[in-house]
Formats: C-alpha cells, sequence, structure tokens
C-alpha cells in the first residue's frame, strides 16, 4: 500500500526541520534543502531562486542544474516561468514547460534537458520572497497532492529566506526620503478629524517558531482549544465594549464573530496540519494562502473582508503561541497621545488599545467602509487610509499630525504647524459643541424655509444617534446588514423582532425601510452567485428579489408584522422599470392582504417609494409618480450610472463631480417633475451629508436630505446660516455653463453670503 500524500509530507517536513535547524551558514542549509525535496519528491532537479533588490529573482540554490549558474542567473519578475509564477503569486504545473509561450531559456543552467516543471511562490507577509521549482527529464504531471506538498515545504522555507541571513532585509526597502527630515503624506480620509500624537506602529503579528509538528492530532487538539479559548476572550470583549460605548456597531462584531465560526476556514486549518505543519503554522499558511488571493481580487467588499480574516488570524495565533496566557485581551499599552501607524488592521485590534490615549490611526490599506473605519468613527478617532509606505517612512515615536479632514499625514511636522493643528483641533472641539447646541433647534433657512434631516442607518445600534443628533427620523433604513452579518438567511421571526426593536427605538418617528439590497460589492456568504464582468450593473438589488420572490415576501412580511398599528414606509432599491415597480408593490400588497385576513393589525398607514439610481427609470416619471407616494434619490449610483464612471474605480472615481452643470440640470428637472406631482422627494448619497452639496440640493428645490450621523450637526449650521432666495437666484446663473464643476463658484457663493460650511 503506498503511503498517502499527507504522509509524504509530513516525512519530508521531519527531514527539513532536521536540517533547518542544524548547523553552518544558511547557504549550507538551502543546498541541503533543495537535495533532499529533489530526493523526496523523485525529481531530478530542485532549485531555490530568492528575490533581489528591483524585484529580480536570484537562482540561490539548485540540485539538478549547473552549479555554476548559482548566483548567476537571474530572472526578472513576469520574465520566464518562474518568473510568472513570482508575478502571479500561484503555483504552476507543466508536464511539458518548453513549448510554453514564457519559458526563458537560460544556457548557463543546462535545464535544456529537462521537461516538466512544478513551481510555488515563496511567500511571507502577504509578499513574493522568492520561488521554489522542481523539474523532471520526463514528461511528468504534477498531482494536486504534489503541488500542495511543495506549497508547504516552501512556507517552512520562507522563514530561511525571510531570516536575513541569506540577504539583507533591507536590501528590499524603501530607501527615498530622510528618516530625520518632515514629511507630508498624502491618503484619503476614513473617518474624519485631527489628531496629534506620537507615532506607535501596530506590530500584532505573531512569528511562529515552530513549524513541523510531531503528532498532527495533539496538533488539531490545540488547534480546537485555541478555537475555544478564542471564542470566549471575544464574547468577553464584546461584552465589555457593549457596556462601553452603548452596543453601538454591535453588528459590526458580530459580522467579525461570524468569520471566526467559519467552517470553511478551520477545514482548511486542519488539512494544512494533517500535511504535518503545527497549530500555528497551519493557521498561517491557510491566511498566507487566502491573502495573496483575495488581494488580487477587485472587489472591494471582498478585499475589506481580508482585513476582517487577518484580524482573526492574528488573534487565534496568539491563543496558540501563548495558551491561556493569552487571556481575554491583547489589550496594548499605549503612551498619552499616540498614533497608531499599520498596513491594515482588524476591527478587534483597534479595541485591543486604550483609546483615552489613542489620537488616530494611519493605514496603508483601508476604504471608508471598512470595519475597523466604521468602529474608529464610533470611537471619534481620526482615520487616513492609504498612505503609501507609511511604515516605511514613519519610525516608532516620530510625532505625527493626522489631518484627516484633508486626508494628510505631516511626519516630524515643524513646531508652526502642529501649533496651528492644535488651534484646529480646538476650533473643531467649539464647533462640535456648537453642533450638540444646535440638536434641539430647527434646521430651518434664515427665511423659514423647512429642511427635514434625516439619518442614513443600518444598524440597530445607529437609531439612537436620532436622540443625539436631534435627525427628523431614518429616511434609508440599510436592510441588508443583518443578512451580511449572518451565516444563514434571517427568517420572518427574526426580522420581525429586529424590525420591530427598530420602530420602537424611532418611536414616532419615521423609518423608511429599503428591502434587501445584495448584489455587486455587497455580497451575502450563503448565496453562491456566478462571476459577472460588471457586478454594479449587474444581478444585484430588486432583480435578485423579484427573481426569487419568497425572500421579498417573507422581508415584506417581517415589516407588515412589525409595523402593526404603526406607519409602515417601504422603498424598493435600484429600480430601472416602473415594471419592477409595480411588481414588487404587488407582493407588498399580497402581504398587507395575508396579514389582516389572519386577524394581524395592520399598519396604520403604508407609504410605498423607490430608490432613484437607474437613469432608465427618470425617463419613465410621468408613468411612475402616480404609482408612489415618495422617490429617494442614491446620489452615489446614480452619478456612476449617469457619468458612466465606476466609482470603485480609484482612476475615474473623481473624475466627474456632482456639483457639475449634467448633474445639477438632472437633478432640477426630477425636483421639477416631483414638484408637479406632489410626491415627496429626498435624496440619500453623500451629496446630502456635505454642507456645501447640500446646499446646492435645497438651491434645487430638494428638502429632504438623509445622511449619516456626524453630518447632521454640520448641515443643519449651514441651513440655518442660509438665504434661500439668493441662492436660488444664483443658480440660475451655472445650469447653462460649459464647466467641469460649479463647486468653486458654489463655495465662494457660500463664503460671500456668511453660509456656514
Amino acid at each position: 500500500m503506498l503511503p498517502s500524500a499527507s504522509t509524504i509530507s509530513r516525512r519530508l517536513l521531519g527531514r527539513l526541520r532536521d536540517v533547518m535547524a542544524g548547523g553552518g551558514t544558511a547557504q549550507d542549509r538551502l543546498d541541503k534543502v533543495v537535495k533532499l525535496i529533489a530526493a523526496d519528491m523523485v525529481a531530478e532537479v530542485c532549485s531555490c531562486y530568492v528575490m533581489r533588490a528591483g524585484e529580480v529573482l536570484e537562482l540561490f540554490a539548485t540540485e539538478g542544474l549547473l552549479k555554476s549558474a548559482v548566483h548567476e542567473t537571474r530572472l526578472r519578475v513576469g520574465e520566464g516561468l518562474v518568473g510568472i509564477i513570482a508575478a502571479h503569486a500561484r503555483p504552476l504545473a507543466l508536464a511539458a514547460a518548453q513549448p510554453h509561450p514564457h519559458f526563458a531559456y537560460r544556457p548557463e543552467t543546462g535545464e535544456e534537458v529537462f521537461h516538466s516543471l512544478v513551481g510555488v511562490p515563496i511567500i511571507r507577509g502577504g509578499r513574493v520572497i522568492g520561488v521554489l521549482v522542481v523539474q523532471n527529464k520526463s514528461q511528468r504531471q504534477y498531482t494536486e497532492e504534489e503541488v500542495e506538498t511543495l506549497e508547504t515545504v516552501a512556507m517552512v522555507l520562507a522563514e530561511l529566506v525571510s531570516s536575513g541571513e541569506l540577504i539583507n532585509r533591507d536590501e528590499l526597502a524603501p530607501v527615498d526620503g530622510n528618516a530625520v527630515l518632515p514629511a507630508r503624506m498624502e491618503g484619503v480620509r476614513l473617518t474624519s478629524g485631527i489628531g496629534i500624537g506620537m507615532a506607535v506602529m501596530h506590530q500584532q503579528r505573531v512569528v511562529v517558531q515552530k513549524l513541523v509538528a510531531e503528532d498532527p492530532e495533539v496538533e488539531l487538539a490545540r488547534l480546537k482549544d485555541g478555537l475555544n479559548r478564542m471564542r470566549h476572550s471575544l464574547d468577553r470583549m464584546f461584552e465589555a465594549q457593549d457596556l462601553a460605548f452603548g452596543g453601538e456597531h454591535r453588528d459590526v462584531l458580530e459580522t467579525y464573530r461570524m468569520f471566526a465560526e467559519d467552517a470553511g476556514w478551520r477545514a482548511r486549518i486542519a488539512e494544512a496540519i494533517q500535511s504535518g505543519l503545527t497549530a500555528e503554522a497551519a493557521v498561517q499558511k491557510v491566511h498566507e494562502d487566502t491573502r495573496v488571493r483575495m488581494g488580487q481580487v477587485s472587489d472591494p467588499y471582498l478585499r475589506e473582508r481580508l482585513h476582517d480574516l487577518e484580524d482573526i488570524s492574528n488573534r487565534l495565533l496568539h491563543h496558540l503561541v501563548r495558551g491561556a496566557e493569552a487571556g481575554s485581551s491583547l489589550e496594548t499599552e499605549l503612551p498619552e497621545d499616540a498614533v497608531l501607524i499599520c498596513r491594515t488592521m482588524g476591527p478587534t485590534e483597534l479595541l485591543d488599545y486604550d483609546r483615552r490615549n489613542l489620537r488616530g490611526l494611519v493605514l496603508e490599506d483601508g476604504s471608508p467602509t471598512m470595519h475597523v473605519a466604521i468602529l474608529a468613527r464610533a470611537l471619534d478617532i481620526p482615520v487616513v487610509g492609504r498612505v503609501k509606505d507609511a511604515l516605511a517612512r514613519i519610525e516608532a515615536m516620530d510625532p505625527v499630525v493626522v489631518d484627516a479632514d484633508n486626508g494628510q499625514v505631516f511626519v516630524r511636522p515643524s513646531d508652526d504647524i502642529v501649533d496651528a493643528f492644535s488651534a484646529n483641533v480646538e476650533a473643531r472641539a467649539v464647533k462640535l459643541a456648537t453642533y450638540a447646541a444646535m440638536r434641539d433647534l430647527p434646521a430651518v433657512t434664515r427665511c423659514g424655509a423647512p429642511v427635514r434631516l434625516m439619518l442614513n442607518a443600518g444598524l440597530l445600534a445607529d437609531v439612537p444617534q436620532l436622540d443625539a443628533t436631534g435627525a427628523d427620523g431614518i429616511g434609508l433604513y440599510r436592510t441588508e446588514m443583518p443578512f451580511m452579518s449572518r451565516s444563514h438567511l434571517p427568517d420572518v421571526h427574526a426580522q420581525t423582532l429586529l424590525y420591530s426593536k427598530i420602530l420602537d427605538a424611532a418611536e414616532d418617528r419615521p423609518v423608511v425601510f429599503r428591502t434587501l439590497d445584495v448584489g455587486s460589492d455587497k455580497l451575502l456568504p450563503y448565496w453562491n452567485s456566478a462571476d459577472e464582468d460588471n457586478p454594479a450593473m449587474g444581478w444585484r438589488s430588486i432583480r435578485i428579489t423579484l427573481d426569487r420572490p419568497a425572500v421579498l415576501r417573507h422581508q415584506l412580511r417581517a415589516l407588515v408584522a412589525a409595523a402593526s398599528g404603526r406607519e409602515l414606509h417601504v422603498m424598493f432599491p435600484m429600480v430601472a422599470e416602473v415594471a419592477e415597480f409595480i411588481a414588487a408593490r404587488t407582493l407588498l400588497d399580497m402581504e398587507l392582504a395575508r396579514h389582516r385576513s389572519g386577524g394581524g393589525e395592520a399598519p396604520s398607514k403604508v407609504r410605498v417609494g423607490t430608490m432613484l439610481e437607474v437613469p432608465a427609470l427618470a425617463m419613465q416619471l410621468p408613468a411612475l409618480l402616480p404609482r408612489v407616494d415618495f422617490i429617494s434619490v442614491g446620489s452615489n449610483d446614480l452619478t456612476q450610472f449617469l457619468f458612466a464612471a465606476d466609482r470603485g474605480n480609484t482612476r475615474i472615481s473623481d473624475r466627474y463631480d456632482v456639483l457639475s452643470p449634467p448633474m445639477l440640470n438632472f437633478l432640477r428637472w426630477i425636483t421639477t417633475l416631483c414638484g408637479n406631482a406632489g410626491v415627496s422627494l429626498s435624496l440619500c448619497g453623500e451629496m446630502a451629508g456635505r454642507p456645501l452639496d447640500a446646499m446646492a440640493l435645497i438651491g434645487l428645490g430638494i428638502r429632504n436630505l438623509s445622511m449619516s450621523a456626524p453630518s447632521v450637526g454640520p448641515v443643519k449650521a449651514m441651513v440655518r446660516s442660509l438665504s434661500l432666495e439668493r441662492l436660488e437666484d444664483y443658480m440660475n446663473t451655472l445650469f447653462d455653463l460649459p464647466d467641469h464643476s460649479v463647486r468653486e463658484k458654489l463655495r465662494s457663493f457660500a463664503l460671500d453670503h456668511g453660509v456656514q460650511l
């Protein structure tokens, strides 16, 4: 009986462990490793290429090729088969390598007699640091098990390659700039505010010391124990955070918990243990595989979930390495006035720090919708993301100013810069106090015109912000958040309880429930959807729920039951034609009739509307308006469809301005038609929450704006300082201009007329 693939892998790893622990130089050990791999995999050749400065792969060791080629043969990333493996960070197995279009012949290696090839990337920290290659003279068909064995070996080899013994670790470090001079770095605002403090490098990553296991069963038991301890510590952390900030953004933490419970993730770790790795090495291997794979995904939602996976992997590693000493928290001490610097961060990693001393966060990656940004926003911590080379250019304990309002980071700033920002911090505190004092004042212009300021919400914990901000109600409740944070589809009972709690918390203020809006960048873990070339314009939102009417009917059934005796406001998303609205409205009418026939108390009033995000629907407004009670413009999607500009594409996402003549004319036309028909019109996109943009919307005649909670104060201050008649007269001069944007013209108007922005 032939030994299994896992047995072969464990045997090879055991031999490698002995070699790695042996004496001699790193080069000596690497030479022994490639010889051992070639023998164990019955291959004529095993070679190891190491990444050098300038993205060049250098042959560092070989068994089977000419020894004179070592340190002489070099390939650029993307050049030859070795370069292709490095460029794509994926294995490559070929029974006939030489006919491949990327094959690059190097006569000094003597490899012309070898026909088959299998190679895997050597990965450390999500970055390719080398390539491991096996070759045979025959046209050998390498099995998946052999490829997986080589990947496991490459992970062990990564420790040697990255140790600094083969090449200097500093060789690939960026060298631009003087570390002692002041520097200004650009990024994007993830959470507004200004923070001043000393740089603290976020380094929660655990170094795995022992890679090869003695007994897989022992390691599986350690994994189970580590998972249990991690779950208990997360429960304690979440309970403490509920006490600390009133349960805010609990659903974000529940989403994080879902990753910890993912059966597929745990199964992959168990498989890696069976191949011969320790429990912590298996966690690291699975994470590195996932990190490389997801790093190549363009979908922003999937990429952001990678941050949660990194967080949960590091947390599990802490429990495996430190055992019971890991305790209920990994809390890290901070100096007074600290600014965290990191590549990325998961949500619970932020909670490991004492936020009383935390003044800001700087990320090399990031987006406003990533979970750590959502939590930072709740904790009022300014965050700047996408700051290139932040870890390389900022040293620990460097003075740092985080100007999140303008997406800037000042490193080692001069005294005058610090003084200026300190004054801004004080001014911001005064401004926030002013907003708080306005909470109970009405949002009316200087001439007495009322403007309704509503909240955008997606979590039950968002509803208390109605009292905190003085908002008039919830203009957009995103019902998809509970669907996305669960591992299975919530049933009618669970949805009814949630919607009832939302209506209870809102008391007598209106709540507009948008039905399930998933697809595109919002994926459900329990629905398998086919890949789409352009998911933003594909199978999403109302298109999904009309194709799966039972899902929509169950949600509508829950909404009707929750609103018994109360007003119900339902809004359908991504409607592209009147026929879709009629079909959705018919399902709602069926659920209302079902509820009444079952003896249930009907809602006291039902108002039904639609999002206007697709320009095609605007072309049908005469047919739509008699059938709706209200329309809400979704400016984010409407803008990308109107300008044919993907808002997820950083190269063009800011190319077109919403304060441009075509957008303003389009909105003015919609406003006029709705006004003539007596249909309420609101806007719930990002435009509504920016004071200058909101001023323009009010000038167009839109009197209902829905925004995030932090925007209510600034927008209300703008409204109360605005002279509406003067604004309307001025805007009439802008509609026919050929300008790319009229933003600066509107800003000048605001400054000239004392409008508070």
